[in-house]
């Protein structure tokens, strides 16, 4: 009940923050607000394998890329319209992800995540290769066709506040998406799978095919983040493939709660809050978030949406 009440309750906040943000006066904030919405999608995917499955992964900022590209290149290429474009993103992501996923669970702990960061790696510099299509770490920008919902009908993404309530809504059904995975007896296998995989596989469940499958859901997350901050930004980069953006995913899901729905979200925008805010005063705005984040692991392993059921608990005993 609490938690349902718990997302009702941070659903309905972002739901006025634009209006709060425009009293405010300053529609700066609600670009900030849109992004921090897009990369905790981003983090949801790691926490979905590292959370659920057990298996770290650095190499989510590949699935990220190929989501940012399926879609830039759907619009400036194929010269798509706005829904097939935009799909093209998560199923490009999907598809890949399926691709290395083949061999990437039959890995575990340090191995996966090497091997997750080897991929990367080599998709990266493969993009900077294929520069004249993928314009390498300068980039490709594009223009966004208008999204046509029904008859006449078109909005454009080109209103903040628009393109902050698609955002929104796209990536709340991914948390839903996973709440609904979690709580089916596919999510139960994964939790299985997570504690003792040998166990697991001794009941009859098929270890190596279900890690493939959350494999799979975690790289389509990615994918839509992906597809969000290309819309987001209207450009494409061969340096969101690189593994440093999987790194601050991590860090982001670790800090908000692993194996938590809401964590990664809570993470995510507590980390980008605390680089806007600092940054504007103090260039060296990383030595903050490193702290925080050393501060966190330290005295709150569990994440601070951890922390937070700890303390619940304690207040209603």
């Amino acid at each position: 009940m609490r938690t349902g009440l718990g997302y009702a309750g941070l659903f309905s906040a972002l739901l006025l923050a634009p209006w709060l943000i425009t009293w405010l006066g300053d529609p700066f904030w609600l670009s900030i607000l849109t992004e921090i919405v897009i990369w905790s999608c981003f983090a949801a995917s790691i926490n979905f394998l590292f959370g659920y499955v057990g298996l770290l992964s650095f190499g989510q900022a590949l699935y990220f890329g190929f989501g940012m590209y399926g879609v830039a290149l759907g619009i400036t290429e194929l010269h798509l319209s706005f829904w097939p474009a935009f799909f093209l993103g998560p199923l490009s992501a999907t598809v890949i992800a399926f691709l290395t996923g083949i061999l990437a669970v039959r890995l575990t702990w340090h191995y996966f995540a090497i091997i997750t960061v080897v991929f990367s790696l080599i998709m990266y510099f493969l993009a900077l290769t294929f520069k004249s299509l993928t314009g390498g770490d300068d980039g490709i920008n594009f223009s966004l066709p208008d999204i046509a919902l029904g008859g006449s009908y078109k909005v454009s993404l080109t209103n903040a506040t628009t393109q902050y309530f698609f955002m929104l809504i796209v990536v709340a059904l991914c948390f839903w998406l996973i709440r609904i995975v979690m709580a089916s007896a596919f999510g139960r296998s994964l939790i299985a799978i997570r504690d003792n995989d040998v166990r697991a596989s001794l009941i009859g469940i098929h270890v190596y095919r279900l890690r493939l499958a959350a494999f799979v859901i975690a790289g389509f997350l990615a994918g839509v983040s992906g597809t969000l901050f290309a819309l987001f930004g209207r450009y494409a980069s061969a340096s969101y493939m690189f593994y440093h953006v999987s790194g601050e995913g991590v860090v982001w899901a670790i800090v908000g709660g692993i194996g938590t729905i809401l964590g990664p979200a809570i993470g995510t925008g507590i980390f980008i809050l605390i680089r806007e805010i600092v940054s504007s005063h103090w260039q060296h705005y990383a030595l903050i978030v490193g702290a925080f984040a050393i501060c966190i692991v330290i005295f709150a392993p569990e994440g601070i949406v951890g922390l937070w059921k700890k303390y619940v608990l304690k207040r209603g005993a």
